[in-house]
């Protein structure tokens, strides 16, 4: 009585097994290679776009020529007063940016990082660390040092933590670390410095005052940002680009997903893990279909329809699919954390790529036991004799 309960699928693909830990490795396997993928492309757009989130702005200026963070081709400093004569404006401040070699404090090893610079009276960047130094960004050849930087630094966040001033080099220009920040390491840069904009012109003399990286414009309570944005960019020339925050995070995104090879890998990795899926999945049902065939013409034999049997394997399916999601779910998860602490990226497991990767598995599975069902069409009654 209790067995005639169990699904028919269930008894099947529990007949043998070592197949079926096989499939299930095989589903694991590609779910896991379906999650590093999707887990390293958002990790890739986080990274990239945290700064652009901390930023204190309604709008933002940027040149025309300009691609992405690591790449701000400046634009004349003029344009921000003309900003601030539109109605609604309160302030519009100027954003320095450019990359650098500077030695690292403890290894003493030479690496890149980004250096961001801005009048410390403006307190532009929404970040813990640093608008409570903005008084110490004042002194000379002072900066913040990003604590999550890649790299080996944990001897020097334990001395700037308990209050003493590390000094290196950024060029040829000797600076002090008096101050933590936290924004962390990206595809483009393994950390960043932030200092004052007179000490960013000493860090970088062929700079000039007038040439601004980014401009921040923020807007009073109340100011409708459609009609401001609109006033905007009918005042100033072409030589800027008028964003709003939202655009100005989805300009950076659209550098990295269009403009580089990388975004399209891991988009092909994603896909490539779905395919090698149904052909791992395709491979146990249709040996499971054809081990069986003699079993199947039987059913036929008795009068069941085709589409019992197309029901039958596709609960074979989903059933896979369920349990090959859990230990790839979990083992990716691992592989997150693993990774994370390797690189400082922002790479954790999010629910709506659970679910993505969730509906891919299952549509995987059900794709190929329609191919799978190829075989049964060829399940004749007389094949039991």
């Amino acid at each position: 009585m209790i067995r005639r309960k169990i699904p028919l699928s269930w008894l099947q693909l529990t007949r043998e097994k070592p197949r079926l830990l096989v499939a299930l490795a095989g589903i694991a396997f590609a779910d896991i290679l379906m999650f590093i993928q999707m887990g390293f492309q958002a990790a890739l757009y986080d990274s990239t776009t945290r700064l652009h989130q901390h930023l204190e702005a309604d709008l933002v200026l940027i040149s025309p020529q300009a691609r992405n963070m690591l790449n701000m081709n400046t634009f004349p400093r003029r344009r921000l007063y003309q900003a601030m004569s539109i109605t609604g404006v309160k302030s519009a401040d100027a954003l320095y940016i450019n990359t650098a070699d500077w030695k690292n404090p403890q290894t003493r090893r030479k690496t890149a990082i980004l250096v961001l610079g801005f009048d410390p009276e403006a307190a532009v960047l929404n970040l813990p660390g640093v608008n409570e130094n903005l008084n110490t960004l004042k002194l000379p050849d002072t900066v913040l040092f990003d604590r999550a930087s890649r790299g080996d630094y944990q001897q020097t966040l334990t001395k700037v933590a308990n209050g003493q001033t590390v000094t290196t080099e950024v060029g040829d220009r000797q600076i002090k670390i008096a101050g933590l920040f936290s924004i962390g390491a990206s595809f483009g840069a393994d950390g960043s410095l932030i200092t004052s904009d007179l000490n960013f012109l000493r860090l970088f003399p062929k700079r000039h005052a007038e040439g601004v990286s980014v401009g921040l414009i923020t807007l009073q309570p109340g100011t409708d940002l459609h009609q401001t944005t609109t006033a905007l960019r009918a005042t100033v020339p072409d030589d800027v680009k008028v964003l709003t925050h939202p655009e100005f995070i989805d300009f950076e995104k659209d550098y990295w997903r269009k403009n580089t090879a990388i975004g399209f890998i891991f988009s092909l990795g994603t896909m490539m893990g779905f395919i090698v899926g149904v052909i791992i999945v395709y491979q146990i049902l249709y040996t499971d279909v054809a081990d069986h065939i003699a079993e199947y013409a039987t059913l036929k034999a008795m009068g069941y329809k085709d589409l019992y049997l197309l029901v039958l394997v596709f609960q074979e399916a989903l059933i896979l699919s369920i349990l090959g999601y859990i230990p790839g779910a979990s083992l990716s998860i691992g592989l997150y954390a693993l990774t994370r602490q390797a690189t400082n990226l922002p790479l954790f497991m999010v629910a709506t790529r659970a679910i993505n990767v969730l509906m891919l598995t299952i549509i995987m599975c059900a794709i190929s036991g329609a191919i799978a069902m190829r075989k049964l069409q060829a399940a004749d009654p007389a094949d039991i004799f």
